[in-house]
Order: C-alpha cells, then structure tokens, then sequence
C-alpha cells in the first residue's frame, strides 16, 4: 500500500480499487446524428492513441468517430495553431434555429471566407462517382446566367471587401456558354486571386483554350483536378481513364506558364499509396505551385463509399505524405490557424526546378500568429518578411548558429539566392478535410474558412452546404428539424441580424 507524509504524520491508502474508463477524457462537443441530423452531445476522448468523438442519439443510440490518430499533432492544432476570428463584413442570415441550422453567414460563425466557391452550373462533362454534388451530363440545361453569377460575385465582394480567393467551380465550370464572360466579371471585381476548379477536358482538348486562360494571369490559377497516376484507381474515382487527358493539360498548362494546382481526392485502398510520387512529380513541373488533398467525405452523393474501408482522416494523410514524399516530412506539414481541425499546410521554396521544404524549419508559431492566418499564406506581407528574416538553421545544426534564408539556401547544391520570393517560387502542399455527419463537431464548423455562394446569395460554409442545404437538402431534411425545434420552443423568436462591428 502506498504511504505518504504529511509532517509529522503518515497516511497509509488501502488498495486502489476503483474501476477507471479506458480513454482520457478529453472535452464535450456538439455534433450531429449521420442518420437523422439532428444536434446531439458527444465527448471528445483519447483512447488507444486516438482522438474519437463519442456521441449518442436518443433515437438511433452511440456513434463512435476516429477523428485523428495522432494525438500530438490533434492536440497542437486545437491548442497552440488558434487566432482571433476574422469576421466578413457582413452577416447574411440571423439566428433563430442555432448553428448549424442557420447558415449563412450567420452571427455564430467564427471566420470569413478564405477561399469561397462560386458553383454556375450543376452540368459536367463527366460522370465521377465521388462528385459531392451529383453533377453530370444529365444536367446541361442547369447553367446559372451571367446576371445570376454577376450577383453571386457581388455577394462575395460584399462580405469580403476585397476577397481573398474566389474559385470559379461546377459542375464543369468550362462548359458555360459564357465561360469567359464569367472570368472577364471576376476580373473587374476586388478578388486578390481567382481560381477555375477544371477537370482539364476542354483544355486538353481545344486548341486555344489554354493560351486564353493564360490572358487572365498574373492572379489567375487553374485548380486541376488530379487524382491518380494509375488507370484503375481514375475508374474508381472519375468512371474514366483520364491519364492522357490529364498529361496533355498540364503540358500545355506548362507551356503557358499559367499556375496551376494540382487537386487530389484520397480515397483509402484506391490511390492513398500515390500521394508522395504525385507530390514529387509535381515539383518538376515549372507551372504547378502545389497540390491540395482532400479525403473523400460521406456527402451523401458518393457511390460505392465503405466508410470503413475508404475513408481517411487528416492525419493519416500527413502521415502517409511523409513516409512517401522525398521532399515533404512529417513535421513539415502544420495546422493552418484560420481552421487547424480542417487545413494543414506545408511549405516549400522552388528554385531552378528543385523544391526545398522550409516549413517543418521555421517555429510553427509564425505561422500561428500571423496577422493573416489563412490558407494562402503566401500573400501575407507579413509572414514573407518572416520567412525571408527569421528562417535560421538553428533547427539543423547543433551549434545553432543563425542564418538567414539567403544564407541558406546558398549552402544547398544547384540553388541560387533569390533576390525576392516570388509565387513562382512557391510550392505548398494543403491538406483539406470537410467535414461531413460522422465527424461533424460544431467547433470545427463554427471555424470553417471554405465557403460557397447559394443561389439565393447566402453565403454557406462548405461543409454544411453539403449536409443541409444543397439542392433541395434544405426542405427535405432541414425544414422538418426546424419545425421540431420550433414546436418545442427552440426557435429565437427574435430574428434581428446583427452587424459584425458590434
């Protein structure tokens, strides 16, 4: 038995018998039911070396979610990568149901738009089995008109200001009548940067095409969707062999010099073993500025999904980028502090077609306390100051002698020092999970920085669009849980929007 002194006094325990549950416990949460959708409690526990969300429905009973499967790295994001919330400039929908049942952007959200999406047709030239939002060939008579786009590119500027990112999505956003006219009404508005989210058909294909898009440079980028270098694994994911089509785009891409980023769309057992190579191989390409992933998610328009067989977490990513990059490591890839539950971030320099990781040396704390914690850190005047004054190789080195980023990469064969840091010299790697009705925690979604514009010009989180209010998602699975909360008194009577300054 185990004694203790207290002064002049000894205290003997008797045996410790108490019974103790299997798991730390670790917070409460907010979620949601996968089945019904209705808000319930959970808990937040660490049990065997993982972050799970436990939670129960009074209907449909316990829910147990890995979330992540490192505990250290989950643990930093939520605690260490947090920053004050940056508001829009206006809020668009009041509170009365609670999140998330008011978006948006409602007064209960905790961050602007980082990146919003302007979705202005459900048509595709493609049928992917993964598509979240169903598109296909079936839906060509579904292009959005170009005042009805004007007025979602107006919504964006109202709530931004001047935005940072807009992406020009679909559907296939290339097949609009009006493609260009679209882009041409971007361009005349406060984006900092524009995006078109392209499966790269129409460029393979049309002579032409690339070369105008390249007219719409400098701070214009091409979001390509690549999601495998194997034939077997595009079937699966795409219903299509889109190697060629694919290799042709990039070439001609390339041959532009218009940046483009590689999009990756994870599914477990089907090309999660390809991340490194396409990484890597990306890196010799002088036009690609990075490679965005993200894990498939239970949006409810997947075919084929076996949640235990297919899906993949956040960290499971970052694990497998560095166990299969030669670039990238582990500790290279760091949360993003607008949303570090959803985003991860890794960053490298690119000189004379060699890319060098610098974010896994540079104190993670730069990037946390950044006056501009978002996704596209590379805009931030800031941070850049940073990067090129504080990078030192005390990281290296056991002497821990301080040297600048010049410094630096004078020491690595075949790199020369830049003069000035371009985007052309900037390589990242972002990590973006969306979060779907099995891991749903209404924290992570207060903090969701993905936004997407609504036909009726509400500005959504992303993640929420897809589980309430796509489509026709809204009346047949949310209104019925509105009703219900306003017949038991849930509802706010009181409705009033309130300005973000107050």
């Amino acid at each position: 038995m185990p004694k203790f002194k207290t002064g002049p006094l000894t205290i003997t325990l008797g045996p410790m018998s108490r019974q103790q549950r299997p798991y730390v416990f670790y917070d409460s949460a907010v979620s949601i039911c996968s089945v019904c959708l209705i808000r319930v409690e959970a808990k937040i526990v660490i049990e065997e070396k993982r972050v799970v969300l436990d939670k129960w429905c009074p209907k449909h009973g316990k829910e147990k979610v890995i979330i992540s499967d490192d505990v250290d790295y989950w643990r930093m994001g939520r605690e260490d990568f947090l920053s004050k919330s940056e508001m829009p400039n206006k809020w668009n929908t009041p509170l009365k149901w609670g999140c998330p049942y008011d978006c948006g952007i409602c007064p209960s959200h905790e961050q602007h738009g980082c990146l919003t999406l302007i979705e202005i047709t459900d048509g595709c030239n493609l049928r992917c089995p993964i598509c979240y939002a169903g598109s296909g060939p079936e839906h060509m008579n579904t292009h959005r008109t170009l005042e009805e786009i004007e007025m979602m590119l107006d919504a964006v500027v109202d709530n931004e200001g001047t935005a940072d990112v807009v992406q020009i999505s679909g559907g296939e956003p290339t097949i609009h009548p009006d493609f260009f006219e679209i882009l041409d009404a971007a361009k005349r508005r406060k984006i900092r940067h524009l995006m078109v989210n392209t499966n790269g058909v129409r460029i393979a294909t049309e002579d032409g095409f690339a070369e105008r898009l390249a007219t719409y440079a400098p701070g214009f980028e091409v979001y390509l969707q690549f999601d495998s270098l194997e034939a077997n694994a595009l079937m699966d994911l795409r219903g299509a062999d889109l190697s060629d089509i694919r290799k042709i785009a990039i070439k001609k891409l390339n041959l532009v010099g218009l940046s483009t980023t590689l999009v990756l769309t994870v599914k477990k057992n089907v090309n999660d073993h390809e991340m490194g190579a396409i990484i890597d191989w990306a890196t010799t390409i002088d036009c690609i500025r990075g490679v965005t992933i993200q894990p498939i998610q239970d949006a409810g328009r997947t075919e084929g999904l076996e949640l235990e067989n297919n899906r993949m977490i956040l960290s499971e990513i970052r694990r497998n980028i560095g166990e299969q990059s030669e670039i990238f490591g582990i500790e290279d890839i760091l949360p993003v502090p607008c949303h570090p539950g959803g985003l991860a971030m890794a960053y490298g320099l690119k000189f004379n077609h060699q890319v060098t990781s610098i974010s896994g040396k540079i104190d993670p704390h730069l990037f946390a306390n950044s006056a501009n914690p978002t996704i596209q850190v590379e805009f931030d005047k800031e941070l850049h100051k940073l990067l090129g004054d504080s990078l030192t190789l005390s990281s290296l080195t056991e002497e821990g002698t301080g040297t600048s980023l010049a410094e630096l990469l004078c020491c690595i064969p075949s790199l020369e020092t830049p003069k000035e840091i371009g985007y052309e010299n900037v390589f990242r790697i972002i990590i973006m999970q969306f979060i779907d009705a099995h891991d749903f925690d209404l924290r992570e979604i207060k903090r969701t920085c993905v936004h997407i514009v609504a036909p009726d010009l509400r500005i959504i989180p992303f993640d929420t669009y897809n589980l309430f209010y796509r489509g026709s998602l809204e009346k047949e699975k949310l209104d019925p849980i509105r009703r219900r909360l306003e017949s038991a008194g849930l509802a706010a009577g009181h409705t009033e929007t309130s300005s973000p300054k107050t």
